[in-house]
């Protein structure tokens, strides 16, 4: 959850905003591109009360999307906000439709994660189009056809890539260097699914001791990673070390790896992202090593970024969010930020 690339990341601002607090710094915002785009600014927001809010979910399968939605719900009353909420099931062309609806319906504000990056680009365009300014949350999409500060306002979300950097590294320390390691990749497409892969598989590439010897799509839910795991194991039963990009997939694995008779966490050494209650309490019984958290809790950061940008506060194109990291050290202290 494509999303800035190496080098737009390089030169992007990044702004560290830790969840619920933190404030925002002003950026200039440069409107010196294309024709295509350069006719007309943003969209303004208005400061009226309550605020008609468009939010547009990928899906509710999985513990870290009912967080996330759970936080625009919450924070609604709170922030003014009379929210409508959809739900794409996880299709691309619903979460399109759903966004196109609410553009029908003359939303004040849409604020979404695109399941996607490039499916979900055009519609970007036609919200602005329509006079109505846009806040992505969780994941970006392709900068390419839609950038942030010019089509849309911001992207609200953790650093993808030092997730995966983060990841790398505990494993490479955890397996002293020398690992066989299966990957289970996110949503084919997706900016986290990307960019989750290329941060760890940058860390791994430097050290010589560790191979990743499969590399497979689990579409971030837990039964596709148990699946997948269970055909990878066959395949490979030498693995030694398994990465999952989000915690349900870890925990579909750790299934499979005790289906197959090994032990996760001894026989296979286990590492993922997200930081869920689930992912936790595996970290917590010694059968899952760590997990950096990626926090669904976008809520009080979209109502703040928005109050900001009504009042004519020019905003970040990137809104960073700072993650913590859990493993056996620290977890039992840390169960209050599951979810």
């Amino acid at each position: 959850m494509a999303s800035l690339n190496t080098q737009s990341r390089k030169h992007a601002r990044k702004l560290q905003i830790r969840p619920l607090a933190g404030s925002l710094l002003a950026l200039a915002i440069g409107f010196g591109v294309a024709t295509a785009h350069a006719d007309d600014a943003l969209p303004k927001l208005p400061t009226k009360t309550p605020l008609k809010v468009g939010f547009a979910q990928t899906e509710s399968n999985n513990p870290w999307r009912l967080a996330e939605t759970r936080s625009f719900k919450e924070v609604a009353a709170k922030c003014g906000w009379q929210v409508v909420m959809t739900d794409a099931n996880g299709s691309n062309s619903k979460q399109v439709s759903d966004i196109q609806s609410m553009i029908a319906q003359h939303v004040d504000l849409l604020v979404f994660p695109p399941r996607e990056e490039k499916p979900l680009a055009p519609v970007v365009l036609q919200a602005k189009k329509a006079g109505i300014p846009v806040i992505l949350v969780d994941r970006d999409v392709d900068q390419s056809v839609a950038k942030a500060g010019r089509d849309y306002i911001t992207f609200i979300g953790s650093d993808f890539i030092d997730q995966g950097h983060r990841a790398a590294d505990w494993l490479v320390k955890a397996t002293g260097g020398k690992a066989k390691i299966i990957e289970l990749e996110g949503t084919t497409g997706a900016s986290a699914a990307n960019d989750r892969k290329k941060g760890f598989d940058e860390i791994i590439a430097k050290n010589p001791g560790m191979t990743i010897i499969a590399s497979q799509s689990g579409d971030f839910a837990r039964d596709k990673g148990r699946q997948v795991m269970e055909t990878l194991l066959q395949a490979h039963p030498e693995v030694t070390a398994v990465y999952a990009h989000n915690d349900e997939m870890a925990l579909g694995a750790i299934a499979a790896i005790k289906a197959a008779g090994k032990q996760p966490g001894k026989d296979i050494q286990i590492v993922t992202i997200d930081g869920t209650k689930g992912g936790m309490d595996a970290i917590a019984a010694g059968e899952l090593g760590a997990s950096v958290q990626s926090s669904p809790f976008f809520g009080p950061l979209a109502c703040d970024v928005a109050q900001r940008y009504a009042k004519g506060e020019k905003i970040p194109t990137w809104v960073k969010v700072s993650d913590r990291f859990y493993d056996k050290s620290n977890v039992q202290q840390s169960m209050q930020y599951g979810y």
